[in-house]
């Protein structure tokens, strides 16, 4: 359990406070203001409220039935998913892709809870022709998550677990 605790406090409450600290920023700096483009428009600071999900899916739905979906259902689906890690004995690896996806999580959560339902993003990634969709440092922890997932599903993932 020390490893845990430790993962936790060098991982999930610095990344759930970089990003608080980040949206904090960006409503004060960004909102309503042109964007700022930096590296021949490559990254861009953006103000945008996202009321939906990933890419703004969902943000057509009612207010009530994205209330129940983005912030009741995905709230349960955290707090269960940090209980199942905590009590599961999981390698270090494990754990820490999964502490990135619930504190990128609980980011956008805590957003949703005292923003109405929205979440701040503000950063965007363009080439040419080709963009993301605005993003905030949530997303960042969750797509990090994600990919470590893969990798440590992986064979060379399973390699440095057995290591």
């Amino acid at each position: 359990m020390k490893i845990k605790t430790l993962l936790i406090l060098l991982i999930f409450f610095p990344l759930v406070g970089c990003d608080r600290y980040t949206k904090d920023q960006a409503v004060s700096l960004l909102k309503g203001q042109e964007p700022l483009s930096f590296l021949n428009g490559f990254f861009s600071l953006t103000y945008h409220e996202n009321t939906g999900g990933m890419l703004s899916l969902g943000a057509e739905l009612s207010d009530e039935v994205r209330v129940i979906l983005f912030t009741f259902l995905v709230g349960l689906v955290l707090v269960g998913g940090l209980i199942y890690m905590l009590v599961k004995p999981m390698d270090k690896y494990s754990f820490t892709v999964g502490l990135l996806i619930l504190a990128g999580g609980f980011g956008n959560l805590y957003d949703r809870a005292v923003n109405d339902g929205r979440v701040v993003d503000f950063m965007l990634l363009q080439m040419g022709p080709l963009k993301t969709g605005v993003f905030n440092v949530a997303d960042i922890a969750i797509m990090a998550g994600l990919f470590g997932f893969l990798f440590v599903s992986s064979k060379w993932g399973q390699r440095l677990r057995s290591s």
